[in-house]
């Protein structure tokens, strides 16, 4: 705990590193979790297939959103 899951589209290596670790430092420093309890993975996924995500994740899982479409559900 916890497990970050992550979708996005391609970027290079370098981004991809910093945001994740960004992620993982935020958990450390809010979550209040060690290091070894959190699991972060990263899948790139083409423009053209995002509308796949949007159907078989995002909106199967509207109401558990923290923030859909760049609007806060809080």
């Amino acid at each position: 705990m916890p497990y970050i899951k992550i979708k996005c589209y391609p970027k290079d290596e370098k981004i991809k590193k910093t945001v994740v670790d960004k992620i993982n430092e935020i958990f450390l420093e809010y979550w209040g979790c060690p290091q070894e309890a959190i699991s972060i993975s990263l899948e790139e996924v083409k423009p053209e297939n995002w509308g796949e995500v949007v159907e078989k994740e995002i909106i199967p899982n509207k109401d558990k959103m923290m923030i859909l479409s760049g609007e806060k559900e809080y």
